[in-house]
């Protein structure tokens, strides 16, 4: 027996626990060997005109047994010498696949494909085997031998036993693995099935570019079914060889070479959806970074999108063998609802391919993965908006949570993606067209925020600036209010104009909730009789604001208001949407409070009322007064009443 070379024992063992997280890779492993193979042979005909091969009978067989528990990958490419047993299997690490690549580079892609790296693959065989024994033929060789290892201390090499590769054109290799018993840690009985194995090949190998072949049981009717007795069987089975992977890979074709419907059935098989895709995105791109990419924009929202199991990434591939089912990196976050594959050879794998060597390509990838991305929605957007509408309704929210997730770096990416509904338009508008629309004297983005649209329309700080021609944005969502405490303002970009329509000017523009305190939407006049009507009864306010002790900061009269008596305005960065949203965390207790302004409407009656009250001195009456303004006002804000019996106890003394 020989020894392995280098410190083989612990290497092995390494490599064998510690390298691949998932011991079903082994026959993604093996495959690509046998796919090097293949090409290897393929090359060597082009560029030898003495070796013929028929290229259609190039292929890998996978093949199993269940009584003697062994599983066998076997291709019909270049094959092996002795030498090459040696120096391939009995130096752990040294990749022929890679020497030959290095040396053949130029014909990557082409006339070959070639996939391993690392010269470790082969390895994880011993993660499911007791046993693995090598047997190959070089083409054009007329002697097999065979190498066997138990993986702990050594390896044989041998000639091949009679019935072994002994053919004349029984070129080729095959790796016969004897299975370990199954235990409650690995169930290796499941790789001596027919769906077994098929599932492993569909799911890591799908996409190798030679035939992945397998015996596979069929069944048909019998003949003549009606002559047989009743409780005879109608249908007999047979096996049969079929090719089990589809070999090329839908994202490897131009999107002109392909129909919507072959993409939507691709689409809805690979991952599992019942509906067709909203936008279907295909590229390629050549270079010192080549790779292929197909992403789908779903036309639902997966049921667990915002759940905290959800895992956002594009399957990544590399020369067409899956190496990651969701690659996070490929995607941000506020894109996580994107579906779809990347596939390039040039990526630098870890030495068990299950994860990446190299961020910076991957960050290139994704960079431009980013761009197509929105690019694709602005088109939408512009040339489809009752499917974009649709669109935002599913993921919009994520689209928000990009932007205050990091504190609106990301607003410039993602602002004019956003939708709002617009109280004075009825309709969902963006923010350019908000701006585009704003009226002369406005230079804010007016919104309220809120549970409801129905509620936010009639708030009185909404019916006010609407009444005054003003549009506010209607936001329903709890990220909304965070999102633009976070952007601050929207700065619109310029758009240049031609003869039939006006170029528009960039603008910065700022972002205000229509229940801000301190908002200026009054005119002149309207402003200077607030001022003056808060400066004539300073007293009054001031006895209100001693009745409502710290639930207000200030009582006020407000210009802004038109038909309610009062409002609830706050000061500060926290709003009353805010508070609300944060009380209903699980830190409810330590949630900051907004600074509350009790706004008066001057004009409106009631105000008569509290001026009266004062002048008789009537101090019960006022603090009545005070407090059903206040509570009024907060339930009209959808916020609860601070003492509920209290509130009911004056509706009462009131009548």
């Amino acid at each position: 027996m020989k020894q392995f070379k280098t410190e083989s024992k612990k290497l092995l063992d390494l490599m064998i626990n510690s390298i691949y997280t998932n011991r079903e890779i082994f026959l993604r492993e093996l495959v690509s060997n046998a796919s090097d193979a293949i090409d290897k042979l393929s090359f060597a005909a082009l560029t030898d005109p003495s070796i013929s091969v028929n290229q259609d009978d190039l292929a890998i067989r996978v093949s199993f047994d269940k009584d003697a528990r062994t599983v066998t990958v076997s291709d019909n490419g270049i094959g092996m010498t002795a030498e090459e047993l040696e120096e391939n299997l009995g130096t752990i690490a040294h990749s022929g696949s890679e020497a030959f690549k290095a040396e053949h580079g130029d014909a990557q892609g082409d006339a070959m494909d070639i996939i391993g790296q690392f010269g470790v693959g082969f390895y994880s065989s011993f993660m499911v085997a007791s046993r693995v024994r090598v047997v190959s033929r070089a083409f054009g060789s007329d002697q097999a031998f065979a190498w066997e290892s138990d993986g702990v201390e050594g390896y044989t090499i041998e000639p091949a036993a009679a019935g072994e590769r002994d053919g004349a054109d029984d070129h080729g290799t095959d790796v016969i693995l004897y299975l370990r018993e199954s235990t409650e840690a690995e169930d290796t009985d499941r790789y001596l099935s027919e769906w077994g194995l098929r599932d492993l090949i569909r799911r890591y190998s799908n996409y190798v570019r030679h035939p992945i072949q397998m015996m596979v049981t069929k069944s048909e009717p019998v003949a003549n079914p009606d002559e047989l007795p009743d409780d005879a069987p109608r249908y007999v089975e047979h096996q049969e060889l079929e090719t089990v992977n589809s070999m090329t890979p839908i994202w490897k074709k131009r999107a002109s070479e392909v129909e919507q419907d072959d993409y939507d059935e691709f689409y809805k098989s690979t991952f599992h959806d019942y509906t067709a895709p909203a936008r279907t995105i295909s590229f390629h791109a050549e270079g010192a970074l080549s790779y292929d990419a197909l992403l789908f924009i779903p036309g639902e929202a997966p049921f667990d999108l915002y759940s905290k199991d959800y895992e956002k990434g594009l399957a990544l591939y590399s020369s067409n063998v899956l190496i990651q089912e969701k690659c996070a990196d490929l995607l941000p976050d506020y894109y996580n609802f994107v579906r779809g594959i990347v596939d390039s050879p040039d990526v630098h794998l870890n030495i068990s391919r299950e994860t990446l060597q190299q961020n910076a390509q991957l960050r290139a990838i994704a960079k431009r993965v980013e761009r197509k991305i929105k690019s694709e929605l602005a088109t939408m957007l512009a040339d489809d908006r009752e499917a974009y509408e649709k669109f935002f309704e599913n993921f919009g929210r994520g689209l928000k949570f990009g932007i205050y997730n990091t504190y609106g770096m990301n607003a410039g990416e993602l602002a004019d993606l956003l939708l709002f509904y617009s109280a004075k338009e009825q309709k969902m508008v963006t923010l350019r067209e908000y701006v585009q629309a704003m009226p002369e004297g406005l230079d804010k983005i007016l919104y309220a925020a809120g549970d409801s649209r129905e509620r936010l329309e009639k708030l009185p700080a909404v019916t006010g600036a609407v009444k005054r021609g003003y549009d506010v944005l209607l936001c329903t969502q709890d990220v909304d209010e965070f999102m633009f405490q976070a952007m601050r303002t929207y700065h619109m970009d310029a758009v240049a104009g031609d003869a039939e329509t006006p170029g528009v000017d960039a603008r910065e523009v700022e972002l205000a909730n229509v229940s801000t305190a301190d908002l200026d939407l009054a005119t002149e006049e309207e402003k200077t009789a607030a001022e003056q009507a808060t400066k004539d009864h300073e007293d009054l306010f001031g006895a209100m604001a001693e009745v409502l002790g710290d639930k207000v900061s200030a009582v006020r009269v407000s210009a802004n208001l038109t038909d309610a008596p009062a409002s609830i305005g706050t000061e500060g960065p926290i709003s009353l949407e805010m508070e609300r949203v944060m009380q209903q965390g699980p830190d409810a207790g330590m949630a900051p409070k907004a600074h509350r302004v009790l706004e008066i409407n001057a004009n409106h009656p009631v105000f008569e009322k509290l001026v009266a009250a004062k002048a008789a001195d009537d101090q019960d009456k006022l603090a009545l007064y005070a407090s059903l303004l206040y509570d009024q006002a907060l339930l009209v804000e959808g916020l609860p009443v601070d003492d509920p019996v209290e509130f009911a106890k004056n509706v009462c003394a009131l009548m």
